[in-house]
C-alpha cells in the first residue's frame, strides 16, 4: 500500500525494516479532489505530504491579487507549505491539489515525534531542507539572471512534467511571464 512511499524514503537513507515501518505507521492516507485547497494563508500548516498520484501546487497572491506559483509537486515528491510547517507561524501559501491527488500525510507533531525516536530520520530531513533550499534557491536565481525565454527552456530541459500536464495558467503562473508570452514560446519551441 505505501510501496511508493517506504521505497522514496529507503532511497534517502539507511533504515532498518522495524524503523521504516515504524515511520510508515505515522503516515495517513488522503484523497483530494481537483482544486481542493488543502492550506490556506492565515492558517498554520500541519502536514507534510507526499504525492502517491496527482500533483500539489504551492503558491501564494501578489499585492496586485494575481496568483504565484512557488512549487509544483508531483508523485514520488513531498511538499508543504514548509515555512509555517517549520516555524509553526501562519502559512502565507496556499497548498492546492492540481488534479485529483492521492498522497500520505504526517501531522508535524508526528514528524517531530519521529526526529526523536529515530536517529535516521534526522537524516531524511536534511535531505529533505537542502532540497528545498537548492531548489528554491536555483530558482531565485533564474528569475535574477535569466529572461523568459531562458526560464522556459530551463523548465522544458529540467521538468518538463510542467509544462505537459499543467494549464497554461498555471505554467506561466510558475514562470512569473504572461499567459500571452507563454503560448508565443510554445509556439516557438
Amino acid at each position: 500500500m505505501q510501496e511508493q512511499l517506504s521505497s522514496y524514503i529507503s532511497a534517502k537513507i539507511i533504515i532498518s525494516d522495524a524503523e521504516l515501518e515504524q515511520v510508515l505507521s505515522f503516515f495517513k492516507m488522503m484523497q483530494v479532489k481537483k482544486n481542493e485547497i488543502l492550506i490556506s494563508p492565515g492558517e498554520t500548516c500541519q502536514r507534510l505530504y507526499f504525492i502517491d498520484k496527482g500533483c500539489l501546487r504551492i503558491f501564494f497572491l501578489t499585492a496586485g491579487g494575481t496568483e504565484a506559483t512557488r512549487h509544483f509537486a508531483f508523485e514520488n515528491q513531498f511538499a508543504s507549505a514548509l515555512v509555517s510547517f517549520i516555524t509553526n507561524d501562519i502559512s502565507k501559501e496556499y497548498v492546492q491539489a492540481v488534479e485529483d491527488t492521492s498522497l500520505y500525510y504526517i501531522s508535524q507533531n508526528d514528524f517531530q515525534q519521529l526526529l526523536q525516536m529515530i536517529p535516521q530520520w534526522e537524516k531524511f530531513y536534511r535531505h529533505y531542507l537542502e532540497y528545498a533550499y537548492v531548489t528554491n534557491t536555483n530558482r531565485l536565481m533564474s528569475f535574477i539572471t535569466l529572461d523568459a525565454t531562458e526560464r522556459y527552456r530551463q523548465l522544458l530541459a529540467q521538468n518538463p512534467t510542467v509544462v505537459m500536464r499543467l494549464p497554461n495558467r498555471m505554467v506561466a503562473s510558475y514562470l512569473n511571464i504572461s499567459q500571452e508570452t507563454l503560448s508565443r514560446l510554445k509556439s516557438k519551441a
